[in-house]
């Protein structure tokens, strides 16, 4: 098989479109304040945030305003976060926005923890953290480590 050509290194950005821009952007500028994102840039119909790895954008829909889970399209955009402790705490945030919770904290896969939530819009979104069980037991106590040295 030859070689690729082209690789793929990073998302660089998602856009989402919206059926009410300004209910929309008050839930994201909340949502991406509290996940550590700032804001990229507002052209006044379009608005996006970056953490500086990624972006996310909005935009009036101008088509269908309806979305649908289970809809051809995106299902969910999950957005990795440092640890369990922060998923927790975004759902803290989240509920106390009024932010419908579809799946609340818990482990839905072995060592993946994670919290779903809705957009206003009916868009899946997740905070979740992969492998950091698996991680602490394989570190070794640092009292094994001292004896080493």
């Amino acid at each position: 098989m030859p070689r690729p050509t082209s690789r793929v290194v990073g998302i660089d950005h998602i856009s989402v479109r919206v059926s009410d821009y300004e209910r929309s952007k008050k839930f994201y500028a909340g949502l991406f304040a509290f996940l550590g994102f700032e804001l990229s840039e507002d052209y006044g119909s379009t608005i996006g945030w970056t953490n500086g790895k990624t972006r996310f954008w909005i935009a009036a829909a101008e088509g269908r305003k309806t979305h649908r889970i289970g809809d051809v399209g995106l299902h969910h955009y999950a957005f990795e976060l440092r640890n369990r402790k922060d998923v927790d705490a975004l759902q803290a945030y989240l509920e106390g926005q009024g932010v419908r919770i579809v799946d609340p904290a818990g482990e839905y896969y072995e060592d993946y923890y994670a919290v779903f939530f809705l957009d206003p819009d009916g868009l899946k979104l997740e905070g979740m953290k992969y492998g950091e069980l698996t991680a602490k037991r394989h570190r070794k106590p640092a009292s094994s480590r001292k004896k080493k040295a």
